[in-house]
């Protein structure tokens, strides 16, 4: 397959643009990295670039380079996208409700399982890569999962990574015992990893694997001795020090020196379950209750969707900063161990959670309907002419309903998902890739033939998929098929605890909205805007000042995020070896990575 310039000329030479012959035979866009193109193009013999070709969907093809060489720099893996709970009651073995939690958060984490339970006394603990169920196979590893109180957590794999040393929950034995488990992404693991290992930590940690949870375990237990020295050196000991005091102590100086996004729960010995949050409250984190014969139980978890199966309440959201201790008596102690600004992920409300749910008081299916309505104002001002909404299942629906109803148009499944087609682990090439997306969704003739469909998707990433389906939908008859996203263009990586880490992965990667979709095959394209994302949400909870749309604005809450830390991590940290189809190891995606 030969490359020329796309006639765009110099300017899309600056910006990285080339052309390259589709299956079809008409042109479609891309992307080279801006200094491989003599290379490439010139079959000279000196380029210091790899390239190599690989497919978009039947009607696109694109070219992907990348540069060769590697920075020494080693970033510890962050985990992606996770769920966790726990639960405390009085009497009985708390493992099968974990268990049912845990299924409820499924959709956060399809990687690897695990859950510790305790009678205060030991500590079980079972975990394991696949599926909750796959897990947690027989009776017989639930029934040793003995324990009144206990934590359970689901992923998806750590980049590079996905063994069963790196599933959570993590443990160290001092002080007192301490088995953790934790949604999110650090984003100073260096300078953490080197504070561990120096004469700042009272016992050079070490570290068993790379998971960003690990580190934050080992500091939570770094700083608990430090306030237990602090304190008894302070003369503060006897009647004035209690043990949760410690904890408390301890988790105001994590949230100091801790950077980036976490939700975590714990459970520390004889103290109790311990659930703490982020001063931006990034990544949710819900509080649940019952009553029972014995007195209050508690649960908490990433969505409250959790709740409903096994008997729970939504009480509250944790709030920014704050640290929530369940004692092993049932009474409860909260601090507000550091000043809080709430800045929740708004990719959470488009895609993450689960339209069932309500995150810091806003209810995700509401969210997704007012993401609905105002893309059909938006939709209405291009003049298309639509036949019919079609979905992109499963996320998008609620925003097509609306869609459907603001523009008098039918809303209809058209695109019908396997739901028994297991992930694909290893796929070497694209064209057993595409085999995989057909696999998984069929575009029906009776919805689509002759028909202009409008389609609507959660969010377009990598945009691999979609041209697929794109194509999908005129084998199946469409006269026309134009597309709108319920979200902006994804164009800067998110470092909070979405696997999104690369530039290079997205297609709107320096590329303008008709050439994006001219990469995708569609006859129209049309994006959300970052202040609709907004607007919405703050219409249904109005305290919330800002949320981190750093994916589509390349602002980071945090505020420690610059160009350099963005470079380190395509380059040697979890976007290594990416490219917008994906890792070296290309797995079974989120929605996201459509």
């Amino acid at each position: 397959m030969s490359l020329v310039q796309h006639p765009v000329g110099a300017a899309g030479v600056q910006r990285g643009l080339w052309a390259a012959p589709s299956r079809r035979g008409a042109w479609r866009v891309a992307k080279v990295d801006r200094g491989s193109a003599a290379g490439l193009l010139g079959g000279g013999g000196g380029s210091r670039l790899g390239g190599r070709l690989l497919g978009g969907g039947l009607r696109s093809m694109w070219l992907v380079a990348r540069k060769g060489g590697r920075s020494a720099v080693r970033l510890r893996s962050c985990t992606k996208m996770c769920g966790i709970i726990g639960i405390f009651k009085h009497y009985g073995n708390v493992n099968v409700e974990l268990y049912e939690g845990l299924l409820m958060l499924q959709h956060r984490g399809q990687d690897s399982a695990g859950m510790v339970t305790t009678d205060w006394g030991k500590f079980k603990e079972h975990k394991g890569n696949g599926l909750v169920k796959d897990v947690f196979e027989s009776k017989k590893i639930i029934k040793k999962l003995k324990g009144s109180c206990g934590i359970g957590h689901v992923r998806y794999p750590t980049a590079g990574a996905s063994t069963d040393q790196e599933a959570q929950p993590f443990f160290v034995n001092s002080p007192f015992g301490i088995s953790l488990i934790h949604n999110g992404n650090l984003t100073n693991t260096k300078e953490l990893g080197r504070m561990l290992q120096s004469s700042n930590s009272f016992f050079h940690r070490h570290l068993r694997t790379d998971s960003d949870s690990e580190l934050l375990l080992n500091v939570f237990a770094d700083e608990i001795h430090r306030a237990h020295q602090t304190r008894v050196q302070g003369g503060l000991n006897g009647a004035a020090m209690t043990e949760c005091d410690l904890i408390f102590d301890a988790g105001a100086s994590l949230m100091k020196i801790v950077h980036g996004a976490y939700a975590c729960i714990s459970l520390v010995m004889g103290i109790g379950m311990v659930a703490f949050r982020d001063p931006y409250g990034i990544r949710p984190l819900v509080l649940g209750h019952r009553s029972s014969a014995l007195g209050d139980e508690w649960c908490v978890a990433s969505e409250d969707c959790a709740f409903g199966p096994i008997g729970f309440t939504r009480v509250r959201d944790l709030r920014p900063g704050e640290m929530f201790i369940i004692k092993p008596d049932g009474s409860f102690e909260s601090r507000q161990c550091a000043a809080g600004k709430l800045c929740p992920c708004i990719f959470e409300y488009i895609y993450l959670s689960r339209p069932d749910s309500v995150l810091n008081d806003i209810p995700v299916y509401n969210y997704q309907l007012a993401l609905g309505k105002r893309l059909a104002d938006r939709i209405k001002a291009t003049g298309w002419d639509i036949d019919v909404v079609v979905p992109v299942p499963d996320g998008s629906r609620p925003a097509a309903i609306q869609v459907s109803a603001e523009l008098g148009l039918p809303y209809r499944e058209g695109l019908v998902k396997n739901r028994y087609v297991g992930r694909t682990f290893i796929m070497p090439d694209q064209q057993q890739r595409e085999v995989s997306v057909r696999r998984k969704l069929n575009a029906m003739p009776a919805v689509f033939k002759d028909k202009k469909v409008l389609l609507i998707d959660d969010s377009i990433v990598r945009g691999t998929t979609m041209s697929q389906i794109v194509e999908m939908v005129r084998s199946a008859g469409a006269a026309k098929v134009y597309l709108a996203s319920a979200s902006p263009p994804v164009k800067f990586p998110n470092v909070y605890g979405v696997d999104m880490p690369s530039r290079m992965e997205f297609v709107a990667n320096g590329l303008s909205v008709p050439e994006v979709q001219q990469v995708l095959g569609a006859d129209g394209l049309i994006y959300q805007e970052v202040e609709d994302l907004v607007e919405a949400g703050q219409a249904l909870n109005p305290t919330i000042e800002e949320f981190d749309a750093s994916c589509f604005t390349g602002r980071y809450v945090t505020g420690n995020i610059d160009e350099q830390y963005l470079k380190e991590l395509e380059t040697t940290g979890r976007g290594a070896k990416r490219t917008r189809h994906g890792s070296e190891r290309a797995t079974e995606a989120p929605a996201a990575a459509r």
